[in-house]
């Protein structure tokens, strides 16, 4: 969320930035408006609590004069201050109100670097901070080559068996997906894989945090109140708690309302959940398979660290998911968002697309974001620079799928998949798979 005093000292830089953001029609001119009608009224009454003070101390020397009608004078001006603060404070509120609701749906503003674009067309293809697409392709697993057309996840032999999208249809509808058997244990094995990964080499502290989270916590990260139709609610109490669409949610709101100690950054959480999203405008797209599901789960990374340390965290963090697809060998590619096609918290995005060779093309399998100190303001997380009396500062904040694990089931099945229709397993997994070599088959 942006702070209204580096919008009034900044309007011009303001508007440039969401000029470039899509479907953002708000002016620095609109908010200014707001919040000089907020210090209207705090001007007003700070100027009648002054003067019900000043009249209260007439009121006492009046009557020590014994001047009855004065003292009667100034209490009925008393009376009438009295009767219009408590109306200027409800004022004061609804105003402050509107502002914050203002402030709460504009999205950030994307880093100097981020490419001007409308929608994921105009993305550009990221090397790394210093490389080329000469050296990518090298470090990066290759394609595979059939000597069979490669078919789509849920068409081959072993998943056709144990993907059950019927059973799951009659037990809650379109969307979900029972996993039996052996590719029920591919894709625990995945998370599993993908846990161990981040925790012993990648230096993640793991923790399971809870799937229901208030509206604060969805508030702090940003998905209330711009994205409420994607969540789903149930009652609990006099309110309601949400189901989380990743556990961005719960681990960035670990240092909700706190002053952390610069010693303590960079904090580094990872957990493996199930992840909940309506998919609300998402209407007939990827309707086949597991592609886009009501429920996944994914193993989510979030740092907490120092404004002068973000970006160096965010190619931290980026190259934590690729080691994921290194020791998988799925091919893949990182993609820079451009501005139209950023999402709402982020500074700046790289998508890793991994390639799937039954739709013969890339797929998006996690997203690494940096959010600058956006999500900060909302939590109010501030960390205390050390050995410095200055006031506390926000941290900055990032998260990233390290990855999606449905996803990552889709690509091994389609990358690993063989004529006879059984899937050769990674050997980054056979440990976790007992020593398995393949699945399915004859």
């Amino acid at each position: 969320m942006f702070d209204i005093k580096w919008i009034r000292d900044n309007p011009d830089a303001f508007d440039a930035a969401m000029s470039q953001r899509k479907n953002v029609s708000v002016r620095s001119s609109d908010l200014i408006a707001i919040d000089e009608r907020r210090r209207a009224i705090i001007v007003k009454l700070n100027e009648a609590q002054e003067k019900r003070n000043s009249l209260s101390k007439q009121i006492g020397q009046a009557k020590a004069q014994k001047d009855e009608a004065k003292a009667q004078a100034l209490m009925a001006e008393v009376a009438a201050l009295k009767e219009y603060i408590p109306t200027g404070e409800a004022e004061e509120r609804a105003v402050e109100k509107e502002l914050r609701d203002a402030l709460s749906a504009i999205p950030n503003m994307a880093l100097d670097d981020v490419p001007f674009g409308e929608d994921e067309a105009d993305n550009v293809e990221y090397f790394g901070a210093n490389g080329t697409a000469e050296t990518a392709a090298k470090a990066r697993p290759a394609r595979p080559s059939f000597a069979f057309a490669p078919k789509e996840h849920f068409e081959i032999g072993v998943a056709e068996k144990d993907m059950d999208f019927e059973l799951a249809a009659k037990l809650s509808g379109s969307r979900f997906v029972v996993l039996k058997g052996q590719i029920a244990r591919l894709e625990r094995a995945l998370g599993q894989f993908m846990l161990d990964l981040h925790t012993t080499e990648h230096g993640y502290l793991e923790v399971q945090p809870p799937v229901l989270v208030r509206d604060d916590a969805l508030y702090g990260t940003g998905q209330l109140p711009k994205f409420e139709e994607d969540l789903f609610f149930t009652p609990h109490g006099e309110g309601r708690l949400a189901l989380i669409p990743t556990a961005e949610v719960p681990m960035t709101n670990f240092v909700r309302e706190s002053i952390l100690a610069e010693e303590e950054l960079p904090l580094r959480f990872t957990a493996l959940t199930p992840c909940f999203r309506s998919e609300a405008g998402s209407a007939g797209r990827d309707t086949r398979g597991m592609l886009r599901q009501h429920q996944f789960d994914k193993v989510e990374l979030v740092s907490i660290t120092t404004p002068e340390e973000s970006i160096n965290e965010h190619e931290r963090m980026l190259a934590c998911a690729e080691t994921v697809l290194h020791r998988l060998g799925l091919h893949y590619r990182v993609m820079t968002l451009c501005t139209g096609d950023m999402g709402f918290g982020a500074r700046k995005t790289y998508d890793l697309e991994v390639w799937l060779p039954g739709q013969d093309t890339y797929r998006e399998i996690s997203s690494v974001s940096v959010c600058g100190d956006f999500q900060a303001r909302r939590m109010d997380a501030r960390y205390r620079p050390s050995g410095e009396k200055q006031a506390p500062r926000y941290v900055h904040t990032l998260n990233g799928s390290g990855t999606a694990v449905g996803r990552c089931l889709i690509a091994v099945l389609e990358n690993y998949q063989q004529e006879d229709g059984s899937v050769l397993i990674p050997e980054a997994l056979q440990p976790y798979m007992g020593g398995l070599t393949s699945i399915g088959g004859k």
